[in-house]
């Protein structure tokens, strides 16, 4: 055989090994939330999901995602000697400089503690970022990794984030907080992905949702959200263009690199998982993902029903998606509700009750009532819902063995990657092991009054349990010549 047919083989069979979830225990039901502040709590709980999670006062980012890490190093039997990447994927930095260290920090000192060896000194410890897309960055620099010069090794991938709005402001019901932590492996124990079928895309669109740090020292910034808050620059119904404009060009992108029918990616799927800042934006995408897919077959029985339905011709679905008008320059000429995929998007709102996207909708049924409690995890909102739909299809015998899903994720600003994954025989070993009951466990019911302390990142009147395995134990404040440590987090291993 040819060494490069041995490359070839090399690539196929990296993939995921193992997943571990961490939730912070304060939770926000929707329903309490809705009378709080006066919303339908049948249109948020449709609309948005169940609940979402908000990190304890001695609780950041990294806590959240070392804890994720610990798990999955003790769930999945992980030597720590065989390590040789932890990628941390977050838009909640809270250091400019360094990130994933501070994570291998906190496991170090927390493997000492129960009497073994910490990581080694050869691993690698990059942070990736592009808001919510920085964990499918992450575990595609992984796998790359895994398949190169790390071939001897494993990686740990770890999504975290911090999703926060203004309180009053439309994005409020849509914030959660939690940490997944992935396995990377060069031969996969529970997914298998072949990167040279991945599809991606990518475009500034400058007015999505932003953080820009200069906004914290201007005058029409709020002055109740200066400070230590991090809440984005977003403009919501542009927002939403941007996401289903993005995931679709990337399906594109990825149908054309699979060959093919492109319906296969979304019909003969076992699972369609995509990022979900809240329950019902992948299902926009979605729609939009199965009319594209039929005009590239020459599908019009398929859309019969929707086109008659909104009086939109096939021949004019084709040739609205054959313009590929970029989004930005459309806004810049007609202002923010330039809507690029007009035909397309009102065809997809009447495939709701279509019997023949019926099968395709119910590609996102795993998992689905997990990740409701979850709310938005940025970064780790595709990363759960992966976990979750696994967790839930070994829990009802799903017979997934060979069976694929497609991953479709998102970063605003924007990109967007769609991956084909292969659940590899054996998998349910590796799905047992995720353990979304103990993720769950334990939530603790927040009343107004502590939603506003949390919110506002104070301390509630009544004190809540403090978080587990790490916590934050205060901040240096040195600064002078001699030593400077003023502003840097410092940590605790929480027996």
């Amino acid at each position: 055989m040819s060494e490069s047919n041995d490359r070839t083989n090399d690539v196929v069979g990296a993939g995921l090994s193992g997943f571990s979830l961490y939730l912070p225990r304060p939770r926000v039901e929707m329903r309490a939330f809705a009378e709080w502040t006066g919303a339908d709590p049948s249109k948020l709980s449709a609309v948005v999901g169940d609940a979402f999670r908000m990190p304890g006062p001695d609780e950041d980012v990294y806590t959240m995602a070392a804890a994720a890490a610990l798990r999955l190093i003790e769930a999945q039997n992980v030597d720590p000697s065989t390590i040789g990447m932890i990628a941390l994927g977050t838009e909640s930095s809270l250091d400019n400089a360094v990130g994933a260290v501070i994570v291998r920090g906190m496991i170090d000192d927390a493997l000492v503690r129960a009497g073994r060896a910490p990581l080694p000194r050869a691993i690698e410890v990059p942070e990736v970022k592009h808001a919510c897309l920085g964990g499918m960055y992450a575990v595609k620099a992984a796998m790359r990794y895994v398949q190169t010069d790390g071939a001897d090794k494993v990686a740990i991938v770890i999504a975290a984030d911090i999703a926060q709005y203004e309180r009053g402001s439309s994005g409020e019901p849509t914030q959660g907080s939690g940490a997944v932590a992935m396995l990377v492996e060069p031969r996969a124990r529970l997914l298998e992905i072949d990167l040279r079928r991945a599809g991606s895309s990518s475009d500034e669109r400058g007015w999505d949702f932003r953080k820009p740090v200069a906004r914290h020292f201007m005058d029409e910034y709020p002055a109740q959200c200066r400070g230590e808050h991090d809440f984005p620059v977003f403009n919501g119904k542009y927002s939403t263009v941007c996401y289903v404009e993005a995931v679709l060009r990337a399906f594109e992108s990825a149908s054309a690199r699979h060959g093919g029918d492109p319906r296969a990616l979304l019909r003969d799927a076992a699972a369609v998982l995509m990022h979900r800042p809240y329950d019902r934006m992948p299902l926009a995408a979605l729609g939009v993902m199965w009319i594209a897919a039929c005009v590239a077959a020459g599908d019009a029985e398929s859309l019969a029903a929707a086109c008659g339905a909104t009086d939109v011709s096939f021949a004019a679905l084709q040739a609205e998606l054959a313009d590929a008008k970029r989004l930005r320059d459309g806004v810049r000429n007609l202002g923010p509700d330039f809507e690029p995929l007009p035909r397309t998007s009102t065809v997809a709102k009447a495939l709701a009750k279509d019997p023949q996207f019926a099968a395709v909708l119910a590609a996102t049924a795993a998992g689905r009532a997990e990740v409701r409690q979850f709310g938005n995890l940025y970064t780790a909102s595709l990363p759960a819902w992966i976990a979750a739909a696994l967790w839930d299809a070994k829990g009802r015998g799903l017979a997934w063995t060979d069976r694929t899903l497609t991953l479709c994720g998102y970063g605003s600003g924007d990109a967007a990657e769609v991956w084909s994954a292969r659940v590899v025989p054996g998998w349910e070993t590796a799905a047992a092991a995720i353990d979304l009951t103990t993720a769950m466990a334990d939530p603790v019911d927040l009343d107004r009054d502590d939603y506003a302390a949390l919110h506002a990142h104070a301390a509630p009147a009544r004190p809540l349990p403090r978080a587990r395995p790490f916590a934050v134990a205060g901040r240096g404040r040195s600064y002078d010549k001699h030593w400077q440590d003023v502003g840097v987090v410092h940590y605790d291993v929480v027996g």
